[in-house]
């Protein structure tokens, strides 16, 4: 098998994860939950894998580190914290469902700063635009799931702060590739899954908190249980309920992995990946792939198509062949419109520490075979 498609999950993760995981099955209960070893042991655990997030995105507390169940929960959480109804907010043209389903059901007027792909110049002058006083909050994903667009986080986060408006980012493509540093963004939240760029299970999330947040979820936390509401203090407030202490524990040696590797460094060898990828396709008659060759810009993410063949198709034929790859409109129709692909959507290819050239060889080979 041939996995391209770690945008999705890094179905490949380091064995140190899984061997963290089969430890934590028999080895933890609950943190906050009891005065025992394996009750401490969860504690402990749940505390050490705050730090180390804390460390990687530099978080001034461990507390602000609040575990959710995906990227969606995360950004669901940050947005109906944010959210009032008939308030404005401003967006990308390249979010995901996660963002813009959120937003609609609490009644909000999305304002789009649309610009287009791998124009990062024309995206900050989109957002200069938009953003003014009347203006609740700013939600923008730090880079395009569909088509590795590595959008300016940092500029567009510069002109929230001098306007004083909250953003949202949306990490879930950039958490363990790009160089994110939560306190000198000044985000309100930071969204991102574990199962991605961070190596960890699924299951597993990240909420980033600048401010304190709205529950989604009320019940026990393991602590201040004579309170007829939520405490609204961090982690508690955003933690209701038990922990997927499993899925911490190997997320926390997930992120062991990324931190000794380093973001930078898996970054340019997905980069690598993706050019070879890239010069691939485009020899292949009739394909168009959305690839810019720029780093700063574009990560190892890349989506084509091909005339006269329908996306879901060629993934079909790629999966008889043990190649791993998604088609279709990858949840964001956002982006695809933006683009122009949200009739027939892409073929997306997408890498990960594990992958080789080896397997873009066989991937372009295989390509070849199926469209002549």
């Amino acid at each position: 098998m041939i996995y391209l498609d770690s945008a999705a999950t890094t179905l490949v993760k380091p064995k140190t994860v899984s061997d963290k995981v089969l430890w934590a099955l028999t080895n933890l209960s609950s943190p906050g939950r009891g005065q025992y070893l394996n009750a401490e042991l969860a504690e402990k655990t749940a505390f050490e894998c705050r730090e180390k997030t804390a460390a990687l995105f530099n978080v001034k507390e461990p507390d602000d580190v609040v575990f959710t169940f995906n990227a969606t929960h995360g950004l669901n959480m940050a947005i109906f914290t944010l959210a009032r109804p008939n308030g404005r907010c401003v967006v990308s043209g390249f979010e995901h469902n996660a963002v813009m389903r959120p937003l609609k059901s609490r009644g909000m007027e999305i304002i789009k700063a649309e610009s287009p792909l791998f124009d990062r110049e024309s995206a900050v002058g989109a957002f200069d635009r938009a953003i003014d006083n009347s203006i609740d909050f700013v939600v923008c994903t730090a880079v395009s799931n569909v088509f590795g667009y590595i959008l300016p986080i940092e500029e567009i986060a510069e002109i929230c702060r001098k306007r004083r408006v909250p953003l949202i980012i949306d990490a879930s493509q950039g958490a363990g590739t790009l160089d994110l540093d939560f306190t000198r963004l000044g985000a309100a939240f930071m969204a991102m899954p574990g199962h991605k760029g961070l190596y960890g299970p699924q299951g597993t999330g990240i909420l980033l908190c600048g401010q304190k947040v709205r529950p989604l979820l009320m019940g026990g936390t393991g602590g201040d249980s004579r309170l007829p509401s939520m405490p609204d203090y961090l982690p508690d407030a955003g933690e209701a309920g038990t922990h997927n202490m499993v899925g911490i524990a190997g997320l926390s040696a997930g992120i062991d992995f990324v931190s000794k590797m380093t973001p930078g460094k898996i970054l340019r060898h997905e980069q690598k990946l993706a050019s070879v990828c890239a010069g691939g396709l485009r020899r292949i008659r009739g394909v168009n792939v959305y690839y810019t060759g720029d780093r700063n810009v574009q990560s190892g993410v890349l989506s084509f198509t091909a005339e006269g063949r329908d996306c879901e198709e060629i993934a079909s034929e790629l999966g008889k062949r043990g190649i791993c790859v998604r088609a279709g409109l990858h949840c964001a129709p956002s982006a695809h419109e933006t683009v122009g692909t949200l009739k027939k959507g892409t073929v997306r290819v997408s890498f990960s520490a594990f992958n080789s050239k080896k397997d873009v060889m066989r991937f372009l080979n295989t390509m070849g075979r199926i469209l002549s």
